[in-house]
């Protein structure tokens, strides 16, 4: 509880200035400074009689001293009605003393100024220009250039006070040098206004103004003022490290607890898509991921074995033995495959990548979220159902069986703020600093999905910018200036692994993907294998395959979108939005595609740039996956005004008609969970390490058939063996001929050619002298020890086979066919079997 100790005498009419000074227990400072504010305003009014008094006001807050501080204010009440006294029972620190001076004003311009006047009350004379130049807040600074400091303080103090500043301005208020200096000057409503919003007790309410006053868009200056150190000064350096604290809880509090159960929801959901595989990660595998989740397994396995052992991040010859894999060429994510390589270790890869793919979906679910609540409306419902469809769209559902470099998005929202922050051009070094260093982390993440991220940016920026010219004109030297710093940030931490991705070991410079990999027009209105009204038949025949359905939206949305288009179509934004969902459709088909229902093909506009680097890689098909954020944010812009309104009668019905038509668009296409069986049986051989018995050094195992990207079960007995064995082939993207083009798996090889055509057709075929020397240069160059093949269909067949291959009779051992290369006087000795 407090006080207002003042004249009885009224106010006469709205003071110019008010001047509010904390205090506590200041008893040896404080008769001096009123006597020196006073005579300065006197003398800057021209005279001190009665009617000038109601030009200025002054307010000591006593916050709670414990010495003569109260009585000395009282009696400069008495002695001059314009001097007030508002008196806290207890100490409850500056910030509170703060928010009950600035509250108890009446002044056109609030100055707030320490009881030591370390800043002398004539620098209110600089702060006072910067007010009547535009500015709403003018901030006295020891660190801009033009201010003086007399005495100083110790120089380990000083050294701390600048490091905890650095620190406070860093964090909260960039561009601002000097947050804590006591002496600064308001427009009187605003500072009210801020003040009357402010939370924090402690030192952290001068930071805590000046965000209010940076998200207002209102201007503050900051003005290099004379300061001088004051024995007795109140703060310590380890104030700092409280205003960082205070901050931080600040912070905290803010975040709403709507935004909390969202986040909740989307987890929920994201576990539960996955829930089959969670029930038991080691032995459930997703059959629609085909080999890719043995794949993706591996790629964690081998990153956390490479992270133990200090090896080589973006190299391996534990598959594609001896040639090896270029990591960097191929999706391992090291931006999420490091930071969990604890997990791998203790709970091993499948548990890992569960907890990739499942977290990494929810907080892309959260990271869209934020975009919309921060950039297209504060409404929480609205924000959520837009968000939810951009992370948990069909296309996003099908990538979510096998391939979490494009489920785990949740560096792309922050990408796009970053790069629209740069178009406010306010912070600009430090936004291009900072989108450089998301940029180079996503690059770590998958640069598949950064460069469609890319190309949908780009979209929309066209189209906003035909939308809004003036905008347009106002923003491209800063995001151009920030696009710039943000290069020069990146480049410089991605050239090496950059280098050896397009030039080192195993390096390719395109992958063939077929010319079938565009969407058929149709997908866009149909509906994905796992959506709730999804047909495995009708979506198989639209789609390369269930983890490719990169654009069954299904035709009620695609209704509802154009509707929603035509009813905001004032927008600007829904323009952009528009086009970009547009755009993004058409590259997709490939191109060429054929119109539904005809024989005719057109060119699609992908064929102009399908040949250019980058591109050149891309599944076409995977440019509809843009569609979705862009979909999330229409939906969620229809909702927030569908949401707001509070109509009745018939513009009530039109209303409720507009929510119930999101709600049938969005129900069919609601996920449901991904399917889950039991995993292959490791065969014991394996298991048991049975196979530790039949390797020599540097000699590998190969699997029959030699894995490929079609027969990958390999990989995970790699896993179940602790990385302990090489073998050839694999499943990996690599080199093929002389002009290095990318393909799955490894470069053929007569006899592992030879071997698939078995394992496909069950026919044997003559074995003649001539297979007989191409096997043996074959096992030689793989450095074979020992063949291994595994309970198959046409099993007899391939064992005849590679009988008459090797010159030699399979062995049965622990569940497998295995022929010794080296049993009977080789060059490792005989070895012994079961």
């Amino acid at each position: 509880m407090s006080t207002d100790q003042t004249s009885s005498e009224p106010h006469t009419g709205t003071p110019e200035l008010t001047v509010v000074i904390p205090a506590y227990n200041e008893e040896r400072r404080l008769a001096p400074t009123l006597k020196a504010i006073q005579e300065h305003l006197d003398s800057a009014d021209g005279h001190a009689d009665s009617g000038a008094r109601s030009a200025w006001e002054l307010i000591v807050v006593d916050d709670g001293s414990t010495d003569r501080t109260a009585e000395i204010a009282a009696a400069a009440c008495a002695a001059d009605p314009r001097i007030h006294l508002v008196r806290s029972e207890r100490n409850r620190g500056k910030g509170h003393a703060l928010r009950q001076g600035v509250l108890a004003s009446y002044g056109r311009r609030v100055l707030i100024t320490d009881a030591d006047l370390a800043a002398p009350i004539a620098e209110l004379d600089h702060l006072d220009k910067a007010l009547a130049d535009g500015h709403t807040a003018a901030i006295g600074s020891r660190a801009r250039p033009g201010a003086t400091i007399g005495a100083h303080q110790h120089r380990l103090r000083e050294l701390l006070g600048r490091t905890g500043n650095f620190l406070i301005r860093s964090v909260a208020v960039p561009g601002i040098r000097d947050t804590q200096c006591g002496f600064k000057l308001f427009d009187g409503d605003r500072a009210r206004e801020a003040f009357a919003a402010s939370r924090l007790r402690g030192w952290g309410i001068d930071v805590e103004i000046l965000q209010y006053f940076r998200r207002a868009g209102w201007p503050v200056a900051e003005v290099p003022v004379r300061w001088s150190h004051q024995e007795g000064s109140k703060v310590r350096p380890l104030d700092y490290v409280r205003v960082l604290a205070e901050l931080t809880a600040l912070k905290a509090r803010a975040i709403r607890r709507a935004d909390v159960l969202v986040a909740l929801l989307f987890l929920v959901l994201s576990v539960t898509l996955y829930a089959q595989r969670w029930i038991s990660p080691a032995s459930r595998y997703i059959p629609d991921s085909m080999q890719d989740q043995n794949q993706w397994e591996w790629f964690f396995a081998v990153t956390a074995d490479n992270v133990r052992h200090f090896d080589n991040p973006l190299f391996t010859t534990l598959q594609n033995f001896p040639d090896g894999v270029n990591l960097m060429a191929n999706t391992v994510m090291l931006g999420l495959s490091v930071p969990l390589a604890p997990v791998t270790w203790l709970l091993g890869p499948a548990v890992a990548l569960n907890v990739a793919m499942t977290g990494g979906l929810a907080a892309t679910a959260v990271a869209w979220y934020w975009l919309i609540v921060r950039r297209l409306t504060a409404h929480r419902g609205a924000a959520a159902v837009g968000a939810a469809l951009a992370a948990f769209a069909p296309p996003m559902i099908s990538h979510a069986n096998a391939h979490p470099n494009f489920i785990v998005l949740f560096m792309i929202p922050l990408i796009i703020d970053r790069a629209l922050r740069l178009c406010e051009g306010t912070r600009v070094v430090r936004d291009g600093v900072v989108l450089g260093l998301l940029t180079t982390y996503q690059i770590f993440l998958g640069e598949e999905p950064l460069l469609l991220a890319a190309l949908g940016m780009l979209l929309f920026a066209l189209a906003y910018a035909l939308a809004r010219r003036d905008v347009a004109r106002a923003s491209w030297r800063p995001l151009a200036r920030g696009i710039g710093i943000a290069l020069a940030v990146a480049l410089p931490l991605v050239a090496y692994p950059l280098y050896w991705q397009f030039f080192g070991p195993q390096s390719y410079k395109s992958v063939l993907h077929g010319d079938q990999a565009g969407n058929s027009p149709l997908a866009f209105i149909s509906f994905a294998e796992r959506s709730l009204a999804g047909a495995g038949d009708t979506s198989d025949a639209l789609a390369l395959n269930r983890t490719e359905q990169n654009a069954f939206y299904g035709w009620p949305l695609t209704a509802l979108a154009f509707a929603i288009v035509v009813r905001l179509w004032e927008r600007a934004v829904v323009k952009a939005l528009a086009f970009t969902v547009l755009a993004a459709a058409l590259l997709s088909l490939g191109p060429e595609f054929r119109i539904p229902l005809t024989d005719i093909v057109l060119p699609g506009p992908w064929a102009l740039i399908r040949h250019r680097p980058l591109f050149e890689s891309v599944i076409e098909g995977r440019v509809a996956m843009v569609c979705a954020p862009a979909l999330g944010m229409l939906l969620a812009l229809a909702l927030a005004r569908l949401l707001t309104r509070r109509e009745t009668g018939r513009r009530g019905a039109t209303r409720y008609a507009g929510l119930a038509a999101v709600a049938l668009a969005l129900l069919p296409i609601v996920p449901v969970p991904l399917d889950a069986v039991d995993r292959a049986e490791v065969p014991p051989f394996i298991a048991r390490g049975t196979w530790r018995t039949y390797l020599g050094p540097d000699e590998t195992l190969v699997p029959i058939p030699v894995p490929d990207a079609a027969h990958a079960e390999a990989l995970h007995w790699q896993t179940v063996a602790g990385l302990g064995f090489r073998f050839p082939g694999g499943y990996f993207n690599g080199p093929w001929g002389p002009d290095r083009v990318g393909i799955y798996g490894p470069s053929p090889r007569n006899t592992s050619n030879l071997l698939r055509r078995v394992s496909e057709s069950g026919r044997v075929p003559e074995i003649t002298p001539a297979w007989r020397e191409a096997a043996r240069v074959d096992l030689e160059f793989w450095k074979a020890g020992v063949l291994v093949l595994p309970p198959q269909p046409h099993e007899a067949a391939l064992r005849n086979t590679v009988d008459a291959l090797v010159g030699r009779r399979a062995r049965w051992v622990d569940g497998v066919w295995v022929w010794d290369l080296y049993e009977g006087g080789g060059d490792r000795g005989a070895h012994g079997g079961s």
